[in-house]
């Protein structure tokens, strides 16, 4: 089991097959980026939730991974200010899902599964992916990195929510701490739930580049952390929501940098 994990780490870990296309949602009415592959019929999509403060592009590696892989990304750039509104930003995800449907992508060679759908997020922009999945009957999974609770709570919504999901979280987090907040949500989940922590990664650490606000957050961008995210994200978002049920062996295997938690209620 380990030596398949670690395979499917480092297959998961690179790009995927598929030629990646950005464009910007702003073109559709709402400011964000999208990442999709060349083209594809009927694939997956998942809206995606920036951080607390974050700008969409330090996430750019993230999603446009995920869209090398077959998905397409629709990432808001909305609520970044000092007190954003949870429930506005929870409402900008489900737009962002309905643009993913009901807009035409690439040159018509692209197209979207409806049966397909679902949210993820890192800090704030992962509980508001709950806050929106709670109310979305369409959604089919959510994935969250570091996520950190929200007003009204993410971890009451959970308990709503009866999709797979997994909860990525940082045990140098002290933003997000990951047994008060990714915790709390995945052990109030409704539904199956994976609850995973990187030991060694920072809020931050799931981030890229350079910003601003790494002056006034703890953690910088890490590299292992982010390698480990993509492969893990990745893995869960293709068994999920495009049926490639071999790679659910990486969330359960044995892999390096990554400790399962219990789910037992706290």
């Amino acid at each position: 089991m380990a030596s398949k994990a670690k395979r499917l780490l480092d297959e998961l870990s690179r790009r995927g097959e598929h030629e990646v296309l950005r464009g910007d949602l702003a073109l559709a009415g709402l400011p964000g980026t999208v990442f999709t592959p060349k083209a594809g019929k009927g694939l997956p999509a998942v809206a995606f939730g920036h951080g607390y403060l974050q700008p969409p592009s330090r996430y750019r590696g993230l999603l446009s991974h995920l869209a090398s892989w077959g998905i397409v990304v629709a990432a808001p750039s909305t609520q970044r200010g000092g007190l954003p509104s949870h429930r506005l930003f929870a409402a900008d995800l489900g737009v962002a899902l309905d643009m993913c449907v009901g807009v035409r992508l690439g040159d018509g060679d692209i197209s979207v599964d409806p049966q397909r759908l679902g949210l993820t997020g890192h800090g704030h922009g992962g509980g508001c992916a709950v806050l929106a999945a709670a109310s979305d009957d369409r959604v089919h999974a959510v994935a969250t990195l570091a996520a950190s609770q929200t007003r009204p709570f993410a971890s009451e919504a959970a308990a709503s929510c009866t999709m797979p999901s997994l909860h990525l979280a940082g045990g140098k987090d002290v933003v997000g701490p990951p047994v008060g907040h990714a915790a709390l949500i995945a052990r109030s989940w409704g539904g199956p739930a994976t609850l995973l922590t990187l030991p060694k990664a920072s809020h931050l650490g799931f981030t890229e580049g350079r910003h601003w606000s790494d002056l006034v957050l703890p953690g910088s961008p890490e590299h292992a952390t982010q390698r480990l995210a993509r492969a893990m994200l990745t893995a869960f978002l293709l068994a999920t929501l495009a049926g490639r049920d071999e790679y659910r062996e990486l969330l359960d295997g044995d892999v390096k940098g990554v400790v399962s938690e219990p789910l037992e209620a706290v």
